[in-house]
């Protein structure tokens, strides 16, 4: 099978400002995998400087329009993987990613990492299969 880019806009233009050598979305047959943002502000482009429950809801709000751009939505994810810069964000990530996948959540794990090159304390990559 063959490996197809997806651009998903406007976050492959924000993360080609990064000079990031990677794709936001990837595609091989009926599986779909989501790179790990960061909480882009939606309004400018630039890593949002807010809350992490509010950071957790404009990462898990992407990855929402990366599955729909790759033909998938959040029922269809099998497996996230949470990055975050301390434990203690834990039960705040939670309580927003709960949200998000409120009935029979994928299966995650919650990294702690120590930091980014950017302003920022949260990313959430996964993989999914598309809804055909």
């Amino acid at each position: 099978m063959k490996r197809e880019i997806i651009r998903v806009e406007p976050l492959s233009t924000y993360l080609e400002r990064w000079k990031a050598p990677t794709s936001v979305v990837t595609r091989v047959g009926d599986t779909v995998y989501v790179s790990g943002l960061p909480p882009f502000d939606p309004a400018t482009g630039e890593v949002a400087n807010v809350s992490i429950e509010h950071q957790t809801e404009l990462v898990l709000q992407q990855l929402q329009l990366c599955l729909e751009t790759a033909g998938s939505d959040l029922d269809h994810v099998l497996k996230c993987n949470v990055y975050c810069t301390s434990v203690d964000y834990f039960p705040k990530v939670n309580a927003v990613y709960s949200t998000f996948f409120p009935i029979n959540p994928p299966a995650r794990i919650f990294i702690n990492v120590p930091a980014w090159p950017g302003h920022f304390d949260i990313e959430i990559d996964c993989i999914a299969i598309t809804k055909d």
